[in-house]
């Protein structure tokens, strides 16, 4: 355990960052299975509407930098491909 006043600051500030950065890279993973799920299923309809929200949450996950860009477009090339295979 830190010692020094700034150190545990630190602690407390990164503690926090590391829960919204889990918190958003789950709701991106979630949306990314759901969109999957979706094609194995062959539903087109909801399979366009639910890549649409998976890619808000994706490009939300690159803009507050839990991903990096190029992770962030290959995960979005790779789902509408998918879903324009299915339609």
């Amino acid at each position: 355990m830190a010692n020094i006043k700034s150190a545990v600051k630190r602690i407390d500030v990164n503690n926090k960052k590391r829960a919204l950065n889990q918190s958003y890279k789950s709701d991106m993973r979630s949306q990314i299975k759901r969109v999957e799920k979706l094609v194995e299923a062959k539903d087109v309809d909801s399979a366009k509407s639910a890549l649409q929200t998976t890619t808000k949450k994706i490009d939300k996950a690159v803009q507050k930098g839990v991903i990096h860009q190029n992770t962030g477009n290959r995960q979005k090339a790779r789902l509408s491909k998918k879903v324009k295979e299915l339609a």
